[in-house]
């Protein structure tokens, strides 16, 4: 079931864009869109220098200067945003969304919903994510992409990746789908899960990007954090190997002292106040960093 975050600010879509069907000359479909009504509307580029949206995410950990400076001239009001209404991989990306988003429903036999939805993060109301839908049943981010024939998912995933964390971290939910169609031959779907180290180094690249903006200074880029992997589909036998035996032997022994270690774990950062930096006592800290995590660990004498 799919439910609004506490605090986010949710949009729905502007209807589609109408046309006359009696004066086309030509017999035209109302199922699919004219070239005219893809894209962004002035307004929506107008709100996106308002904020980082998930597109931006990918920029800002791009890597490339260029790119970064480009999207800070644009956010400062320095630059136009780029025409991209003559980009045939952009529009025919946008073309695509919904007959990808059929197929994804028809081959998985789930429910994509709220299509265009748009959502503002709660804490930091610069934060912004237009999403392509939400499965249904499960509340996972749909992302939709068309890229080259011969593009590799690993590079497909890589390259969005900023995007899918950064629209999960807003929409607050654990996993999300990227259905990605290549060229005209092939379909793939691939499952990330959140992972909230990495949408920790994406946060504070974000903050920094939107404080140049704020401040008028130009950007630092910031190199890429690793980015995590997706879902594995293997099975491996690991009955022969003495390593693991091991493992799973001191797993067994020892679980339920990590059960008992994950609720006194809970329990001490239960007892400390947002305003705490750091509490202490009998043996134990708990300290917060800056982005406001708690770390426990053992006091050294």
């Amino acid at each position: 079931m799919i439910t609004q975050s506490p605090g986010s600010a949710i949009r729905e879509p502007d209807p589609q864009q109408s046309f006359d069907l009696a004066a086309a000359e030509q017999p035209v479909s109302a199922h699919w869109p004219m070239l005219g009504s893809l894209g962004l509307s002035p307004g929506q580029l107008a709100a996106r220098r308002e904020s980082i949206g998930g597109s931006d995410a990918n920029i800002i950990l791009s890597g490339d200067p260029k790119r970064v400076l480009e999207l800070w001239e644009q956010k400062t009001g320095q630059r136009e945003p780029e025409d991209l209404s003559a980009k045939l991989p952009v529009m025919l990306g946008c073309w695509t969304e919904p007959f990808n988003r059929q197929w994804y429903e028809q081959v998985s036999g789930e429910r994509v919903v709220f299509a265009g939805m748009t959502m503002t993060c709660p804490t930091y109301g610069w934060r912004t994510c237009t999403l392509d839908g939400l499965v249904e049943r499960t509340g996972a981010v749909w992302e939709a992409k068309h890229t080259g024939a011969f593009v590799k998912g690993e590079e497909v995933l890589e390259r969005y990746m900023p995007q899918l964390q950064h629209n999960m971290a807003i929409a607050r939910v654990d996993r999300a789908i990227l259905s990605v169609i290549y060229g005209n031959h092939k379909h793939e779907v691939m499952e990330v899960a959140a992972d909230w180290l990495y949408q920790l180094d994406l946060l504070e690249a974000e903050e920094a990007f939107w404080s140049a903006v704020v401040d008028g200074t130009p950007p630092v880029v910031v190199a890429p954090p690793p980015p995590p992997r997706v879902f594995g589909s293997r099975e491996i036998c690991l009955q022969g190997n003495n390593a693991w035996a091991a493992a799973a032997d001191d797993w067994l022994q020892h679980r339920t002292a990590a059960r008992l270690f994950g609720e006194a774990a809970s329990a001490i950062k239960g007892m400390v106040d947002d305003d705490v930096g750091r509490a202490f006592g009998h043996g134990v800290e708990a300290k917060r960093s800056k982005a406001g995590a708690l770390t426990i660990r053992e006091l050294v004498p």
